[in-house]
This record gives structure tokens, C-alpha cells and sequence, in this order.
């Protein structure tokens, strides 16, 4: 099995802070979910398509949840999105844009291209972890994904 088989939650997001509060939000609640960090989104289709350092990643082994930032270098997070929700084999794939933009174009694109869910990074730190954990229970926990 390679290493990122058994993904849970795959985190696409290039701001090392942000990654180690959504890291840290997670642990907080101990929860045992692998996560895989990638910090592009020319990566992360690599990932997610079994394609480049990732070609011999299980392809029928999916993340439940995909966080997904949307100023992500070499190919942005709402391009990323567009791949995932055009291709059968990953558009029932729950991806939630995770970003730091308010503007009402990039939230009407993410909905439009299939997004599941959109969260606005907090600037309080408190706020932020609660966010995060909430979120990390509801996708990995609650949700009922297709089997």
C-alpha cells in the first residue's frame, strides 16, 4: 500500500500556518483520522488522479473530504474543484473550499463548480480551531459519503 492510501481527509493548502491550526484543530480532538497535507494544486490532481509521485496511489482508495484553499499555486483551488466535480470517478468526492476570500464571486464559483461546502478562515485563532474541528466531526464522523 503507498503511504497516502488511506486518506480520510486530504488538505490542499499552501499557508503553513493555516495548515498547522486545521492540524492542530483535529488533534484537539484526538481524532485518528489519516489527513494528507499536499500544497498545490498541481499536486494535488496528481494525488487525486493516481498521476506523477503518486502513480501507484490506490485510485479506489478516496479521501472522504477534500479542504480545498482557493489561491493555491500553479493551478488554483477553484480549477482543482472544476477537475474533481467534472470526472465520474471523483465528483461524489465532499469538498470543502476552505479560504481566507469573502468575495461573493469566488463563493458563487465555488458553488457553481460543485462545491459542498464553504468556509471562511477565521481570523481569531479560538474561532478558527473551534470552525476547523467542527468540521473535521460533521465530514469524517456524520456524514453518510457513498459507498
Amino acid at each position: 500500500m503507498h503511504r497516502a492510501d488511506k486518506v480520510d481527509i486530504l488538505l490542499i493548502e499552501d499557508n503553513p500556518e493555516d495548515v498547522e491550526l486545521i492540524l492542530r484543530a483535529f488533534r484537539r480532538l484526538n481524532m485518528a483520522s489519516p489527513i494528507h497535507h499536499i500544497k498545490d494544486g498541481a499536486e494535488a490532481l496528481d494525488y487525486i488522479f493516481c498521476r506523477g509521485d503518486y502513480a501507484a496511489r490506490n485510485a479506489s482508495s478516496k479521501p472522504k473530504v477534500i479542504l480545498l484553499d482557493l489561491k493555491l499555486p500553479k493551478i488554483s483551488g477553484l480549477e482543482v474543484l472544476k477537475m474533481l466535480k467534472t470526472d465520474e470517478r471523483t465528483q461524489d468526492i465532499p469538498v470543502v473550499v476552505v479560504t481566507s476570500s469573502r468575495e461573493d464571486p469566488d463563493i458563487q464559483a465555488a458553488y457553481a463548480l460543485g462545491a459542498n461546502s464553504y468556509v471562511v478562515k477565521m481570523v481569531d485563532f479560538n474561532s478558527f480551531i473551534e470552525s476547523m474541528s467542527n468540521l473535521g466531526l460533521y465530514w469524517v464522523l456524520v456524514n453518510q459519503p457513498p459507498v
